[in-house]
């Protein structure tokens, strides 16, 4: 089965760095090929466009950017979700909520 990849879209893509590569470890502990990275709202919105993630997940703080993201996504037929708050917190619980989210997700 080929690698899975989520991409976490957001302000700047520093702390969603670190959280993506945290739920990504986590991920793969638990058997899961699953590549997870992050990037800010400007590239996000093109990779977006070109679909090529099996998963985008839209960070809290850039949630007025939702509607051109998933309009974006509804073009191109990408699969995006929002982030609860709960899952993006940097502390262990936050990381597994990150985790299930992915996989509750993904595609």
């Amino acid at each position: 089965m080929a690698q899975k990849k989520a991409l976490i879209i957001c302000a700047a893509g520093m702390s969603s760095s670190m959280i993506a590569a945290k739920a990504m470890a986590l991920l793969q502990e638990q058997g899961h090929d699953i590549f997870m990275e992050a990037r800010g709202t400007q590239e996000g919105t093109k990779l977006v466009a070109d679909n090529c993630y099996d998963l985008y997940l839209v960070s809290p703080q850039t949630k007025m950017y939702w509607k051109n993201l998933k309009d974006t996504a509804d073009r191109s037929g990408a699969n995006i979700i929002q982030i609860p708050p709960q899952a993006y917190i940097p502390i262990p619980s936050g990381i597994a909520n990150m985790a299930k989210l992915v996989l509750d997700n993904i595609k």
